[in-house]
């Protein structure tokens, strides 16, 4: 993995996206190549190369929003065919209008053979670089120093691993004195040193996955002596922060969040993420317009109860406001004036409202919240306060979600189902924490393409 702007990137995606983006550059200067050798389009070379670039930013970006470059989805030969296709169908059309409204951008005759040679190009190199040696030398062996509740919890998280970072966990070191979780077969023999056994089974990272530290027993010399001796050590709240961009709670040290870095508030990222808000709503706003009148029209149509819900959310600094929502449930769907937590097949929710949902169309009005500046378009999304007050009594640590403003949108949102439960609210809550902790307008732009994924495909919704 690799850090850009305090978010954890794959390399393997990393290297995907650049090997594509020249593969694209590559094609469509191919393309302009064979036209220009026309001396009546030579003068308009430098339009050609601009349109070379547009050309594949725009596939870039349309295979980023239907999940090619997910870190959590492994693409395979069967999986690339599937989503390329879409892909650049969606490039097409966003290369069409981008032509429309900027004339010196265009491919004439030959836009066609253009996308042809990129979607070959594509599918050459997701299957040379998946099938090939180069792949197996991204992964990293890692050993776990400890065998109890938190190692087994990391070798679950490894188990389910399906991104493009892959890892295998060679084995563990058990620490006596702490619970054994972990099959005998996972439990490596003794050596030495640490050192000896991570040289021995060629492992490049040890994961400290013991929660007591202070026990007599724990190897604080050994670990050091790994350090030195170029293997890398790191705790199992850094391995959870960065395999699975979660900060997880029962891992979590208190001098963590503290001396751990990040939390960027400072005057430089609150004048971005504020014009990012600004810009993206109001484009929201503008693309989403027949959407909502549609929508408006037809909720009214249904029941004729009122368009829009108001409801009272805890905001930054634990204040109230009042978010804008479509209705998507029937007037008297909390008549005794008690909060519900919505479950599947809520019965509450109107015919209308279960397409709005499942689309994210519900949560368009909450612009004028962004506008307001009571929201980000990006952020934890805002709480009822009955909740936050039993949440924050049963949860450790959950009102560090306040420190910034909630979002329309969220990384808890795009990567997990919607929270019915104060186990789900635990779990997105270490989403939130993640993303309150490393926040930044790189990590907002990723939160942004995911987010269009998820209403494109209905995930999560509730």
């Amino acid at each position: 993995m690799i850090r850009i702007f305090s978010h954890y990137v794959s390399k393997m995606a990393f290297i995907l996206l650049l090997l594509e983006m020249v593969i694209l550059l590559v094609s469509a200067a191919l393309v302009s190549a064979i036209w220009l050798g026309d001396a009546r389009t030579a003068a308009r070379a430098e339009d050609w190369y601009l349109s070379s670039l547009a050309f594949a930013l725009v596939i870039v970006f349309s295979m980023s929003t239907l999940g090619m470059y997910q870190h959590r989805s492994r693409e395979d030969i069967r999986n690339t065919l599937v989503r390329i296709m879409p892909s650049f169908a969606l490039g097409f059309a966003l290369l069409s209008l981008l032509f429309y409204m900027v004339p010196t951008i265009h491919f004439a005759r030959g836009g066609l053979l253009a996308f042809l040679l990129g979607a070959v190009g594509v599918l050459l190199t997701r299957l040379l670089l998946f099938t090939s040696a180069g792949s197996a030398m991204l992964e990293s062996r890692l050993i776990l120093v400890g065998a109890g509740p938190l190692a087994r919890e990391c070798i679950a998280l490894a188990a389910s691993k399906v991104g493009y970072h892959q890892f295998t966990v060679v084995g563990c070191v058990d620490v006596p004195g702490e619970e054994c979780c972990v099959t005998s077969a996972l439990l490596l023999p003794g050596a030495p040193s640490l050192l000896a056994i991570a040289r021995r089974y060629g492992a490049s990272e040890i994961v400290v996955s013991v929660n007591d530290r202070r026990n007599g027993a724990f190897p604080a010399r050994q670990l050091l002596e790994c350090a030195l001796g170029g293997v890398r050590v790191i705790d199992a709240a850094t391995f959870f922060e960065r395999e699975a961009c979660q900060i997880r709670i029962d891992s979590l040290q208190p001098s963590y969040l503290t001396y751990g870095g990040g939390f960027d508030q400072s005057f430089v990222r609150a004048t971005s993420k504020r014009i990012f808000d600004l810009a993206a709503s109001a484009a929201i706003c503008v693309a989403a317009l027949p959407v909502m009148l549609a929508a408006a029209l037809w909720i009214r149509c249904e029941d004729g109860g009122p368009v829009f819900y108001q409801q009272e959310r805890v905001g930054k600094d634990g204040k109230i406001f009042k978010v804008l929502k479509f209705r998507s449930m029937r007037k008297d769907a909390e008549g005794d004036g008690k909060p519900i937590w919505a479950a599947a097949d809520d019965p509450r929710v109107t015919r209308v409202g279960q397409l709005i949902r499942k689309l994210r169309i519900d949560e368009l009005p909450q612009m004028l919240n962004v506008f307001r500046g009571e929201m980000s378009f990006v952020g934890p999304r805002p709480e009822r306060a009955y909740f936050v007050e039993q949440l924050k009594a049963q949860v450790p640590y959950y009102d560090v979600r306040h420190s910034i403003k909630p979002g329309v949108t969220g990384l808890a949102q795009v990567r997990y189902q919607y929270g019915a439960s104060v186990d789900d609210a635990v779990r997105k809550l270490q989403y939130d924490l993640y993303y309150v902790k490393n926040n930044s307008l790189f990590l907002d732009l990723l939160i942004l393409l995911d987010t269009v994924q998820v209403v494109l495909f209905g995930q999560g919704s509730r």
